[in-house]
Formats: C-alpha cells, sequence, structure tokens
C-alpha cells in the first residue's frame, strides 16, 4: 500500500542545508579562479540559493500529491546538484593545480572528485532522497549489502563518467577553438548527465529499493479536518 508523501520538517531543513553548501561551493569556485571577472553581490547566493531549494522542493511537493515520484526526484537532483558540484570543483582544481586536461591522468583525477562526491551522494541519499534512516536490528544488518550494491551500481557509474570524459577530451579535438580547461567541463557535463540517469535507476530500483518504511515524522503541513476531528 502506498503511503501518502509529506513535506517534513527535515526535508525543509535539508533543502536549506543543500542551497547553502551549493551557494557555498559556487562562491569559493568563482574566487579561486574559474572566471576572472568579479560579480558583484556574489554572497547573496547565501541567501537565495537556500530559499529556492526549499521553495523547489514544496513545489514538487504539491506535484507529487498526482505524481508521486516527482517528489522524490527532486531531491535526488538537489542531492545531484550537489554531488555535481563537489565532483567538477575537485577535478578543476585537480587540473588546474596540475595543468593536465586529458590523457591518463585526467581518468585518475575524475576517478578522485567522482569517488568524494559518490560518497556525500550516499549519505544523502540513503537517509533522506530514497528512505529514512533504519532503527531496527534487521535494519541495521542491512546496510552492508545496501552498500555493496551502491558501490557496484556508482562504480558503473564511474566507469562512465570517467570513460566518456577520457574519450572526448583525449580523441575529440576542442570544437570552436575552446581551451582544454573548458572542452574537459563541456566533456565532464555530458558524461555527468549519462551516469546521472544511471545512478538515479540503479539508486531507486536496486539499492534503496526498500518495502519497510521508518517511523513517519511530524509533518509541517496541517492535518486535514478528518484527521483533526480523530485526534481531538
Amino acid at each position: 500500500m502506498n503511503q501518502e508523501i509529506t513535506f517534513k520538517k527535515r526535508d525543509f531543513i535539508s533543502s536549506l542545508i543543500i542551497g547553502l553548501v551549493v551557494a557555498l561551493l559556487v562562491i569559493i569556485a568563482l574566487k579561486i579562479g574559474f572566471i576572472e571577472k568579479q560579480i558583484p553581490y556574489l554572497w547573496a547566493l547565501i541567501i537565495i540559493l537556500p530559499i529556492l531549494c526549499s521553495f523547489g522542493l514544496y513545489v514538487a511537493f504539491l506535484i507529487g500529491k498526482k505524481i508521486k515520484i516527482v517528489y522524490q526526484f527532486v531531491k535526488y537532483v538537489l542531492v545531484g546538484g550537489l554531488n555535481t558540484l563537489i565532483d567538477f570543483e575537485i577535478l578543476n582544481i585537480l587540473m588546474w593545480q596540475s595543468g593536465i586536461y586529458k590523457g591518463e591522468y585526467i581518468i585518475l583525477f575524475n576517478a578522485i572528485s567522482f569517488v568524494i562526491a559518490i560518497t556525500n551522494s550516499y549519505t544523502w541519499n540513503r537517509f533522506w532522497t530514497f528512505k529514512e534512516a533504519r532503527e531496527s536490528q534487521a535494519q541495521k544488518e542491512s546496510v552492508g549489502k545496501e552498500f555493496t550494491q551502491f558501490m557496484i551500481v556508482s562504480l558503473i557509474g564511474l566507469g562512465v563518467n570517467s570513460g566518456l570524459v577520457y574519450l572526448i577530451t583525449t580523441y575529440i579535438n576542442p570544437f570552436f577553438d575552446l581551451s582544454p580547461a573548458i572542452w574537459a567541463n563541456l566533456a565532464k557535463a555530458a558524461a555527468t548527465a549519462l551516469s546521472l540517469l544511471w545512478n538515479f535507476i540503479g539508486y531507486k530500483f536496486i539499492v534503496f529499493d526498500q518495502k519497510d518504511a521508518a517511523k513517519p515524522e511530524p509533518s509541517i503541513i496541517a492535518p486535514s479536518e478528518p484527521e483533526q476531528r480523530k485526534i481531538v
């Protein structure tokens, strides 16, 4: 039996945290030299992005009342956006510091950034996107199996991601006289889009496909009138 979705306090707080971290990552990336031109009011992102993330999640919740997967998918997109920024930022720092933008080393750089991002992904997706934290002993015992499945799905995603970045940067010349750095980032964007789709399918239907549900948390949405009468 499908359980009705609710907009929980945890969802609101989590979306604010993701928006804040994303804002900080964007600011750091711009400040350390990924662009030369100064952007006015850059610190306003610390306020704007958390609000946009929370508002977008609430809109997804309203749509999710009719199409349940929408709410879950938007959660995944928020987490995916955070993971993507972590992935891109670490990769760019490694390329920037080494001056290497193609070849075999790009696979190593991409693997490092991807593994760090995917560790963040596991934490957010396990405890927020796809299910609640488990508390029973039986649930705790399933963590090892779940993490193994997660790593298998993620390693396939890593292979797709790194392989595509390597092939594009090494065997395809940059279009429109783009710099090696920009070309590498475009290759990474294409690879991320493909691996993001694979990871969502794998996480939802293989890793986090659990029948058991955790105890419901208090919702920040007021109960309906029939429910209020029951409480009285």
